[in-house]
């Protein structure tokens, strides 16, 4: 190797360690130049994340599904007092509403509310709705009796294997109207449902979602019928 090819190595050597030099001092100056967030900032930040994830889970539950606790013994058998049932919400929200199916409802009158009072005239108020899990056993337009224990929809005896305590009472015949449904929990002989005065058939609006599910306990787990 001559001393002219050795001098263009030693050349090119130092121009790529210069560059590399200079990389080098390029990032850390772009590392030096981000600045730390401030606590403001973090604080934003985190509040940010914490009603974004408020946001998910309210639609989730609005929108898809949610758990609901049975409390007291009107659907017996079919559902007991303290299981955790998974309510579904699509079909409702589609209208996709069938007899014999297991639903979550609001009756009427049977809310509470609470108002916060902002700044003079204005107030904010908040309203919890008391939930009830019954059978939809009629719609709109149909005719539904109960005599002897046997529950007649239009007029036919429906089946229902799942019925073990029969009602006291009977129901005389009544049709429905344009937006009524008819609800009635499971344990006939102990239930307050729409064949009560002060609750009667409700409206499309009041009723929440499907049963479908019940996830607790866990030896227990099974689909709702």
């Amino acid at each position: 190797m001559t001393d002219q090819e050795k001098d263009t190595k030693s050349t090119a050597a130092d121009e790529n360690a210069g560059e590399a030099r200079a990389s080098g001092f390029a990032f850390k100056k772009r590392k030096k130049d981000k600045k730390k967030k401030t606590v403001g900032q973090e604080i934003l930040s985190w509040v940010g994340t914490l009603l974004l994830a408020v946001v998910i889970a309210m639609t989730i539950r609005i929108f898809l599904a949610e758990p609901i606790r049975v409390d007291g013994r009107s659907m017996e058998q079919t559902l007991h007092d303290g299981e955790i049932v998974l309510v579904t919400k699509p079909a409702v929200l589609l209208g996709k509403l069938n007899r014999g199916d297991v639903v979550i409802v609001r009756y009427p009158g049977r809310n509470e509310v609470t108002s916060l009072r902002i700044w003079g005239p204005l107030d904010i108020n908040f309203v919890k709705h008391q939930m009830f899990v019954k059978r939809l056993v009629a719609l709109p337009g149909d005719s539904v009796a109960i005599l002897n224990g046997t529950l007649y929809v239009n007029d036919k005896a429906v089946e229902e294997p799942y019925i073990v305590y029969q009602a006291r009472a009977d129901y005389k015949r009544t049709v429905l109207g344009e937006n009524q449904y008819m609800v009635i929990g499971d344990n006939r002989a102990n239930s307050h449902d729409s064949r009560s005065n002060d609750v009667g058939p409700i409206s499309k609006d009041m009723i929440v979602g499907k049963a479908s599910l019940v996830l607790l306990p866990l030896n227990h787990i099974r689909t709702v019928h």
